[in-house]
């Protein structure tokens, strides 16, 4: 992690550099938070640190494991479901939405979207491909115009970053994931909203199973 400047308050920068830490695989589950350490990493005082914990603790991100003080927590394969249970309902919703609004420009942003996913692919860079993946999703949630849907998805899907690593990296599961997205956005463009929400809730029973599924 890069020392911090003065941009944003003190707290919100150190507790977004430890969210991205955390969910790239940086910090992994189970490394000992040390708020010393964080500090001179990060060039702030422990209080921002102490701060930054405090919330990461609030939604899962980090545990007290008593005596070994602060941990990256694990990830939590119940609370992966529960993810995926809820953007069950709401990503055909906001596909729904997405598809009322969807413009020349915002079906170009997708389709370059989609161009970037799948030369991830042929990379290989699984970095790239889940910081793509999140674009796409985040872009549906964007155009359906819902403050809530954002909000909730965008915390959500850190949670989900930190899991996808693994799927990704299995054979053939990337390609899946960009036809996948390609269908949905066929079917917006078309003007079928009924099939392109039908496609994002298949979409997501798959992506979880995909989850689930033993490597």
């Amino acid at each position: 992690m890069d020392a911090l400047g003065p941009k944003t308050s003190l707290v919100d920068q150190t507790y977004q550099a430890m969210l991205d830490a955390i969910c790239t695989g940086q910090l992994k589950p189970g490394a000992r938070l040390s708020q010393d350490q964080l500090a001179a990493e990060l060039g702030v005082s422990r209080q921002p640190v102490n701060s930054a914990i405090a919330m990461l603790k609030t939604q899962r991100f980090v545990e007290d494991t008593g005596r070994r003080g602060v941990v990256v927590a694990p990830v939590d394969p119940d609370l992966l479901q529960s993810v995926y249970q809820f953007r069950s309902a709401v990503d055909p919703l906001a596909v729904r939405l997405a598809g009322v609004a969807l413009t020349d420009e915002a079906s170009a942003r997708a389709e370059a979207i989609i161009d970037a996913g799948r030369r991830a692919v042929d990379s290989g860079d699984a970095v790239a491909a889940i910081k793509v993946d999140m674009d796409f999703h985040n872009l549906i949630y964007e155009l359906s115009g819902n403050a809530l849907i954002q909000d909730a998805m965008q915390l959500n899907w850190r949670h989900l970053q930190r899991a996808m690593g693994e799927v990704l990296a299995k054979p053939g599961m990337t390609e899946a994931v960009w036809r996948e997205h390609a269908a949905i956005l066929s079917l917006m463009w078309a003007g079928d909203l009924d099939g392109a929400a039908e496609a994002a809730h298949a979409h997501v029973v798959e992506a979880a199973a995909r989850i689930a599924r033993p490597s």
